[in-house]
């Protein structure tokens, strides 16, 4: 029990608490063999089995369950240390591990970190693109791109302004299929839109629209695939203001539609906000996105 290794206990918490190898592998950036082999390596140790397979993925054994909180409170502990470590670090030089949603990773950052780095040449970057929320306290990154702001303990945030919305098309799809001049005629129009996610659907309804599911022809999840199939001519769809007026592929429709906004928080755990490279990224960062921002609205600081 002595020479138990953490990063099989790491393994151990992350399986428990995604339900697969698949989820956790992705969450630690490891791969689902060795992943596997953690697993099975902890359980040798242990001489313990942790997991039942099931038809939708590994459930924890009743002795898992009651090792969990262990290996939580393991995981929160190593945690802090490396965050008491990193915080003490003097040096410009450096890596910062910047997470960010996929879309704004995509078409906001690239030029945003070129300028960074040609300021800052010793600092290196890690851009984690990701729709899922990031732990910065277990050190999954360093700093993080928030589109609400976050309830986290011993994290700092600021917020930087809004990312308004606007309904576009492919200018070759209006060509063909004409324009809407009024908020009824959507109904008249191929939409393209989300899947699973409800949040257009709910923004519609706000609007007055009795949108529904099958309202949307095309429809997709990722937001990146999302706005390709709207600038490729499948139909309307809402993307980020600033992204479609640059685009010259697409036209702005129904500029009066009032579309709810997008805020920004920059966000980084206290002990590494204090560090030099992480706070020079970080004002790099706020006074770059601000160009890509609406003001801010009333929503605090």
């Amino acid at each position: 029990m002595t020479d138990l290794d953490w990063s099989r206990l790491q393994a151990f918490a992350a399986v428990a608490e995604t339900g697969s190898l698949t989820a956790a592998a992705r969450q630690l950036g490891l791969s689902q063999p060795t992943l596997g082999r953690q697993i099975k390596a902890l359980e040798d140790a242990l001489g313990l089995s942790l997991f039942v397979r099931q038809p939708r993925g590994l459930v924890p054994t009743e002795v898992g369950l009651e090792l969990l909180p262990a290996a939580r409170a393991m995981r929160e502990a190593a945690g802090r240390l490396a965050l008491a470590a990193a915080g003490r670090s003097a040096e410009i030089a450096g890596t910062v591990r910047l997470t960010a949603s996929n879309f704004v990773s995509l078409h906001i950052l690239p030029g945003l970190l070129a300028g960074i780095r040609t300021a800052e040449p010793e600092i290196q970057i890690e851009l984690v693109p990701s729709d899922q929320s990031r732990n910065l306290l277990f050190r999954e990154a360093d700093l993080a791109l928030r589109m609400y702001r976050p309830e986290q303990l011993d994290v700092v945030t600021q917020y930087l302004g809004e990312i308004e919305l606007g309904l576009f098309a492919a200018k070759t799809y209006l060509d063909r299929r004409g324009r809407p001049t009024r908020p009824e005629d959507l109904r008249h129009h191929d939409l393209v839109g989300y899947d699973a996610d409800e949040t257009l659907i709910r923004g519609m309804r706000e609007m007055g629209l009795p949108a529904e599911q099958d309202w949307f022809d095309l429809r997709c999840d990722d937001h990146n695939v999302l706005w390709e199939l709207i600038r490729a001519g499948c139909g309307l769809g809402f993307g980020q203001l600033r992204v479609g007026e640059a685009d010259p592929l697409v036209e702005r429709l129904l500029p009066e539609l009032p579309l709810p906004s997008l805020p920004v928080w920059l966000t980084a755990p206290d002990a590494m906000r204090r560090v030099p490279r992480i706070r020079r990224v970080w004002d790099l960062l706020a006074d770059g996105l601000r160009a890509h921002l609406a003001p801010p609205a009333g929503r605090g600081s």
